[in-house]
């Protein structure tokens, strides 16, 4: 459904999410990343990085990859094979490294290595998508932002906040049925939860804390 035709969601709805996200926040007060980072700069890189790998197996290697090249401009002109062998254990090591060479080669051209505090100019650069831009923006600015992966997709989708599979329209859903003033702190409490409770294959539906107001069967 095109996104001016798509349905405004009713008090009752915004009322339930509400109601669910304040659930969440009382199980979970302080959410943020599990990934270590100083900076804007770094969080960058090593969420690029945790594509299909752990936070665990990132945060291991970070601090090698940082120490050798601190900066955009020394990443944008490191040899592809040194970083290669770097951010090897974190899986799909080639493309990773051509990704986050290409976003700091660009983030140096576009932002003279100063990270944007805006969505849009950071999808411009290569190896940048919409939940890695929402994810820095929400954790080092609080910039109302959601980020959409794996486990906000499925949470969001078992609790019928919406019934897309598209991230995009997903981030709209929840967006329309949210306070802008929380969006924030929506991703990470929904990718915990995920982790902890509504397991893709085996989600612990007994001790959920959701359950009465979860559709999803059990």
């Amino acid at each position: 459904m095109p996104a001016a035709e798509r349905l405004t969601p009713t008090t009752e709805q915004k009322r339930n999410a509400r109601v669910l996200f304040n659930r969440l926040q009382k199980r979970y007060p302080e959410m943020r990343t599990a990934l270590d980072y100083d900076d804007a700069w770094q969080l960058l890189v090593v969420t690029v990085l945790s594509a299909q790998t752990t936070d665990e197996n990132v945060n291991k290697v970070a601090p090698n990859l940082f120490s050798r090249w601190p900066t955009p401009e020394d990443l944008a002109g490191a040899n592809p094979e040194d970083v290669e062998e770097v951010v090897f254990s974190t899986g799909f090591y080639r493309q990773k490294t051509k990704s986050i060479i290409s976003l700091a080669a660009d983030l140096v051209a576009k932002f003279d290595g100063v990270v944007p505090q805006d969505l849009d100019d950071l999808v411009t650069l290569r190896g940048v998508g919409r939940k890695t831009a929402s994810v820095v923006l929400a954790e080092v600015w609080d910039v109302p932002a959601i980020a959409v992966d794996t486990h906000v997709r499925r949470v969001s989708n078992r609790l019928g906040l919406t019934n897309e599979s598209d991230p995009v329209k997903i981030e709209s859903d929840l967006k329309a049925l949210h306070s802008k003033k929380i969006w924030s702190g929506i991703s990470m409490r929904y990718i915990q939860f995920g982790r902890d409770v509504c397991d893709a294959r085996k989600p612990r539906c007994w001790e959920c804390p959701l359950a009465d107001r979860c559709p999803y069967p059990d």
